[in-house]
């Protein structure tokens, strides 16, 4: 069977150095689609415009032709803002996910005594949909969709459900990264609810529904829609290793070299 070359990459990043502090995430959000370019991929990178990243200092400005979307989230409106950004030494354009509800504090999940933000579900659900409506307006149609960090987890489940349908996403492979983030104030109850729209049924919720939304129950619900997982962090929590080997899911192990990213597109590759 010839391998796949799969040539358009869109990752989505919870947090990207050097909009936010070093951190593995951070470090892999900014890194990963540079290599990737270099080996002639073509790349999209998505992140939250968390309050903390400075607009005037990284040089961001509104993308007005794909702003101006609003998002229903729990029977409220909210305007969904694009904002966008370039890395020059690495040429590499970054987008920011945007609005005054969910992104204009200061700190980014936490508040400044750490106490984590309540409407971090919200927060997730905003982000991941704006992703979504915004490479739908971009007219790009990625191969392979990469998740880095908790507040991506939602992508797997709203590309395979909600948007599977779409040509955008239809034959999109999704990869899921488990790092060393977990956080530690389970979601609201009623983060069901507002996860439902079109094309995810209760069916697709049953591993989180009436249980407590932890991290671990969040990774995995992203395992149950991920075409396959790498373990991003040397350590990871290990309930969630143990469901990606339960679920069967294609899975690659902690790369301990630099150089990982020919071994992500090798599994990029085998999807």
């Amino acid at each position: 069977m010839k391998e796949k070359k799969n040539t358009k990459i869109l990752f989505i990043s919870q947090e990207i150095f050097p909009y936010l502090p070093e951190s593995e995430i951070a470090k892999q959000g900014r890194y990963l689609p540079q290599a990737m370019q270099e080996r002639g991929k073509e790349t999209r990178t998505f992140m939250p415009k968390f309050g903390s990243v400075n607009e005037r200092r990284n040089q961001l400005h509104e993308v007005i032709r794909l702003s101006g979307m609003n998002l229903i989230i729990n029977d409220t409106d909210h305007p969904l803002i694009i904002k966008v950004a370039s890395i020059q030494s690495a040429r590499l354009q970054i987008y920011f996910i945007d609005n005054e509800d969910f992104f204009q504090r200061k700190e980014t999940i936490a508040d400044e005594s750490g106490v984590e933000f309540e409407d971090n579900d919200e927060r997730t659900i905003f982000f991941i949909r704006g992703v979504m409506e915004t490479v739908k307006k971009l007219r790009w149609t990625p191969d392979i969709i990469h998740c880095q960090g908790w507040m991506t987890a939602l992508a797997p489940l709203y590309i395979k459900k909600a948007f599977s349908d779409d040509p955008f996403f239809k034959k999109s492979k999704v990869v899921y990264s488990l790092f060393e983030d977990e956080f530690k104030r389970p979601f609201r109850e009623i983060f069901t609810d507002y996860l439902q729209m079109e094309g995810i049924q209760d069916e697709d919720l049953k591993s989180i529904k009436g249980k407590e939304i932890n991290f671990e129950a969040l990774s995995k619900l992203a395992i149950d829609f991920s075409d396959g997982v790498i373990q991003s962090s040397k350590k990871v929590n290990q309930e969630v290793l143990n469901y990606v080997k339960e679920k069967k899911v294609k899975f690659l192990p902690y790369v301990k070299n630099e150089d990982y990213a020919d071994d992500y597109i090798q599994f990029y590759n085998s999807l």
